[in-house]
């Protein structure tokens, strides 16, 4: 069992993690992604115990933007063919070592990324190479709350998660 109390950074990717992997055009060529709203509960708790997150993505899409601004993600980004030596820099400028980075991800273009990270999760439906290195695989699919879920087993295995859900939505549970 990894020891996350040192997460400080959880880098997520968007197709296939956060959506179904589907992507729709309409009639004036816009991209449309449909993202599952369970998930804000994971940025927004994760937040809370003061992990930001980093959603970098290959794509550029309007929508990913929109979404994750409402989700007030700290770091949006997009266009990232090679998200290895894009992470890898990201990490030196910021003098952040592996233990202290969580990655989601769920297929080849997100792994070499994740072999830079001290723990990684994916969805249910992630490729078989993504889930041999995974310390958590979610029972959720892509798109359907696995970003929540392993963001949850992420504060869980913290002692955190009743204190995040208690701050983030002053309930108890």
């Amino acid at each position: 069992m990894k020891d996350l109390k040192h997460i400080q950074y959880i880098v997520i990717d968007v197709d296939g993690t956060m959506t179904d992997a589907g992507i729709y055009y309409d009639e004036h060529g816009n991209e449309l992604k449909k993202f599952c709203t369970k998930d804000a509960a994971g940025f927004f708790t994760a937040k809370r115990m003061g992990i930001k997150t980093m959603v970098l993505t290959g794509r550029e899409c309007e929508a990913t933007r929109r979404r994750m601004q409402e989700m007030k993600v700290d770091y949006i980004v997009q266009n990232i063919k090679d998200k290895k030596t894009y992470l890898t820099g990201f990490m030196e400028e910021n003098k952040i070592v592996r233990e202290q980075i969580a990655y989601i991800g769920d297929d080849l273009n997100d792994y070499s990324s994740m072999m830079l990270c001290g723990f990684v999760g994916c969805p249910a439906d992630a490729c078989m190479e993504v889930k041999k290195i995974a310390d958590y695989v979610s029972e959720n699919k892509g798109g359907t709350g696995a970003v929540r879920d392993v963001i949850a087993y992420i504060l869980k295995e913290r002692g955190q998660w009743q204190q995040a859900i208690e701050q983030t939505y002053e309930v108890g549970i």
